[in-house]
């Protein structure tokens, strides 16, 4: 029996919640220590009787996300009161009405906004993209709502560790899928990068503790080189009179992860581990872009920079308000090391996001008023309700289209009255257009980009003027989708294309009936459905609408068999169909037999054994960690845990995670293997001896080419296991001749 010291815990509490005082302060006004105070009593006793999974009381969490609010995003004492009674409506007995009538209506507001996430968050009947469209619905709101969400989801991934398996996928996944995205959108950059190597450490344990170890390691090398590296600038700073912090801080495990998989290195060959940043104290806000370039004037004239990766983002800050200088520049050791130059108040955003200068509207934040910055947001904010007032699309396509302008990369282009505009890199001028204006975008016909003539698909670069050229006889269509890529375009693309479908079925409606009319035939609801299912059309707008466009569509019209004018659609036998469902049944069979002898097991609800597939797209073998993902035909497919597909499929439907565990007896499985060596004689004897004489594996096929002395391939081959694959990696690698040997990542 668990025995619980109350007393032990009560402390625990206490100072918990002193701490958060301590991070909350700088930004309290007078009597904010007493709202506080009150939000932390009514929170403990609204959660006095719940524990967290881990055993511990459950006042810790919400104490936590209000620490997370407080120091790492640097909001109010209201955003700080929200995150301690953000579970209070939804997990208590406290209400919505007590909450107004304790703290005001601005509290109880942003507390309805995270209640509703929770509701629907915690929904499993409709899709999970379903359901982050709502969510998005709702942060749309304030800011706040977003920020505390953020907040919230970080300890959580920060306390993952007591959940089950499928549940540690499902969030992790979810947190990649949708709450990175925000956070680096936000400018939340520190938190960004916690979120994705958390979800790292539960999608791909085994390579995130390689990758921290390794960096562990080398640590002590790492630092060295740092320091050696900002000395001397450091003295050049002081000398030249600059205030100012220089230090080393790593990148994240996931970011150095995902350059070994984009460049196809090891860990030793990824150079930009770590980066050097320069903050600089300069009191007056005038003086921050020629103090900056002094340092950056000093940094240069002491190393060799790369003339390719300069970026100027002071003059011409990003849309979330990030300013600094970036440069890489050749260190000691012929090392490319990255610098960063920016001040304190630039890091201060940096660090923080928007929230370091969003000025709210009751105004009692001690942060700095920058206008600029609070229109980024509500501009942002403004577009995102527009987006999602606006689309009918399928949730899926929405989400998709929302999440990758999450992440994009920016361009500063400029119309001819010198206007400057913000789009995505790989945006286009019909993409400008639509910045525009809708009625601009829907009537483009081309574009002059710095004077010069080019179409509408012309991919626009950083500093273009450009000038829409329109004409009111000009009609969006379908190609133009392949045109654009921001989601405001291809939703206003796609609203033009339904009116214009809507205008077009409005004339085939006319056109049917006067041929229904004309071969005496009822204009009724229950015809209409009929036709629809004999032309095998979704719905009556369709019908119209090809009637419409095709005005021979229903000359045959008196083929279809009616009696007394009431149509009836024929339902002839379909050879062709019966046959097809009698393959995919014995092909199913088949699938099944296989299964049997394969070496995975997977277990349902009711630990019955069920058949499953092994999805192509990751090629899983014995001893990776891999989970099963219910499909729509029923067929589990087993995927490795650090696939993207898998991670993808998870974040939109948790509910068809399929927990899965290896079979002690072992089969042989095919996995592909990479290799690149220098063109030798042997080098094909050499890698056979290896695989079929040495360690008695049978191979499917080897493909070698060879280019200037060097030649490239892969081999394909069946191990047993993860270990097996591991030892004739380790061998292949060993020979005389050979660069690498690597299994195929996804």
């Amino acid at each position: 029996m668990l025995v619980i010291d109350e007393e032990k815990e009560r402390k625990e509490i206490i100072k918990d919640y002193r701490q958060l005082l301590r991070l909350a302060r700088p930004r309290m006004q007078k009597g904010d220590d007493k709202r506080i105070r009150h939000a932390f009593e009514m929170a403990v006793e609204a959660h006095k009787t719940q524990r967290r999974k881990s055993g511990e009381p459950y006042i810790h969490h919400p104490i936590a996300v209000a620490k997370i609010v407080a120091e790492d995003i640097g909001l109010d004492t209201n955003a700080v009161i929200c995150a301690l009674l953000h579970d209070t409506v939804e997990d208590t007995d406290v209400t919505l009405d007590q909450i107004k009538r304790e703290f005001g209506e601005t509290i109880a507001k942003i507390i309805d906004g995270l209640t509703k996430i929770d509701q629907i968050s915690h929904q499993t009947l409709s899709s999970q993209a379903e359901n982050y469209r709502k969510i998005l619905i709702t942060l749309s709101d304030d800011i706040r709502v977003i920020l505390i969400k953020i907040a919230d989801r970080l300890h959580n991934m920060r306390t993952l560790e007591g959940v089950s398996k499928k549940n540690q996928i499902k969030t992790a996944s979810e947190t990649l899928y949708l709450y990175a995205p925000l956070a680096h959108r936000l400018g939340l950059y520190n938190i960004k990068g916690e979120l994705e190597d958390l979800a790292m450490k539960y999608l791909e344990p085994e390579k995130y503790k390689e990758i921290a170890k390794l960096l562990e390691d080398t640590k002590r090398e790492r630092n060295k080189y740092i320091n050696d590296f900002i000395k001397p600038i450091a003295d050049e700073l002081e000398k030249a009179g600059l205030k100012a912090r220089v230090f080393g801080r790593p990148k994240s495990i996931s970011s150095i992860w995902n350059k070994m998989k984009k460049k196809g290195v090891d860990f030793d060959d990824v150079y930009d581990k770590f980066a050097i940043r320069i903050v600089l104290d300069v009191p007056n806000k005038e003086d921050e872009l020629s103090e900056s370039f002094k340092a950056f004037s000093i940094v240069t004239n002491k190393y060799t920079a790369n003339d390719k990766r300069f970026r100027n983002n002071i003059s011409k800050p990003k849309s979330n308000g990030y300013e600094s200088l970036h440069t890489t520049v050749m260190g000691p050791k012929g090392r490319w090391v990255e610098i960063q130059i920016r001040t304190e108040r630039m890091d201060e955003v940096a660090e923080k996001g928007l929230a370091a200068h969003f000025n709210y509207k009751e105004g009692k934040t001690t942060v700095v008023n920058t206008n600029v910055y609070e229109e980024a947001t509500e501009k942002w904010l403004l577009q995102v309700r527009e987006l999602i007032k606006n689309s009918n699309e399928n949730p899926l396509d929405f989400v998709n289209d929302f999440k990758l302008e999450l992440y994009h990369k920016e361009i500063y282009v400029f119309t001819p009255k010198g206007e400057m505009r913000l789009l995505p890199i790989g945006a286009t001028a019909l993409d400008f257009a639509y910045d525009i204006h809708t009625n601009v975008g829907n009537t483009t016909i081309g574009a002059k980009v710095n004077n010069k003539l080019v179409p509408i698909s012309y991919v626009l670069n950083n500093g273009d003027q450009v000038e829409i050229i329109t004409s009111k006889k000009t009609i969006a269509n379908e190609d133009w989708l392949k045109f654009v890529g921001t989601s405001k375009a291809k939703n206003k693309i796609k609203d033009a294309l339904k009116e214009e479908k809507r205008r077009i079925a409005e004339d085939g409606k006319e056109i049917l009936y006067r041929k229904l009319k004309k071969q005496k035939i009822n204009q009724t609801d229950e015809n209409i459905q009929a036709l629809v299912q004999f032309y095998k059309v979704h719905s009556p707008l369709d019908l119209y609408y090809l009637v419409g466009t095709d005005d021979k569509f229903l000359n045959n019209i008196s083929d279809v068999p009616n009696n007394g004018g009431v149509l009836e659609v024929a339902k002839p036998k379909s050879v062709r169909k019966e046959k097809l469902q009698r393959a995919e049944v014995d092909e199913y069979k088949e699938q099944q037999d296989k299964a049997k002898n394969l070496e995975l097991v997977i277990y349902d609800n009711d630990n019955q054994r069920i058949p499953f597939e092994y999805a192509n797209c990751c090629n899983p073998i014995p001893g990776d960690d891999v989970s099963g993902f219910l499909t729509i035909d029923g067929v589990i497919k087993v995927h490795r845990t650090s696939c993207n597909n898998l991670i993808n499929l998870a974040s939109r439907h948790a509910n068809r995670i399929v927990n899965t565990r290896w079979k002690v007896k072992e089969a042989p499985f095919l996995t592909k293997i990479n290799v690149t060596g220098l063109d030798n004689m042997g080098v094909i004897a050499k890698l056979t001896r290896v695989i079929s004489q040495n360690m008695k594996l049978n191979m499917k096929s080897i493909f070698l080419e060879s280019k200037d002395g060097v030649f490239e391939g892969y081999i394909e081959v069946f191990v047993r296991n993860n270990d097996q694959l591991k030892k004739l990696l380790e061998n292949i690698n060993n020979l005389k001749g050979l660069i690498s040997a690597k299994r195929e990542l996804d």
